[in-house]
């Protein structure tokens, strides 16, 4: 029985600190500041923030010599600005 409840322990640890580092990015980010980053206004339509996020992400991807926290934060603006267009 204690097993399980360490087993458990551990695995419930591994799921908050997966979610800490790649979904917390999006939740914690202003639309504002996402349009900021990829250079769009506040009109620009889903077609738009996919080819600033296409343009942005092959220059800071990490395969390309950039960060996986900035690579992680530029599509963590695609989505919420997507998200965003969608609810409107």
């Amino acid at each position: 029985m204690l097993v399980k409840l360490i087993l458990f322990a551990v695995l419930a640890g591994l799921a908050y600190n997966f979610w800490r580092r790649h979904m917390a990015p999006a939740a914690s980010m202003r639309p504002s500041e996402a349009r900021t980053l990829l250079g769009v206004g506040e009109e620009a339509s889903a077609d738009d923030i996919r080819a600033a996020h296409r343009r942005l992400i092959a220059r800071v991807h990490p395969d390309a010599g950039g960060s996986a926290g900035l690579a992680t934060r530029v599509n963590a603006a695609r989505d919420l600005l997507i998200a965003e267009l969608k609810r409107r």
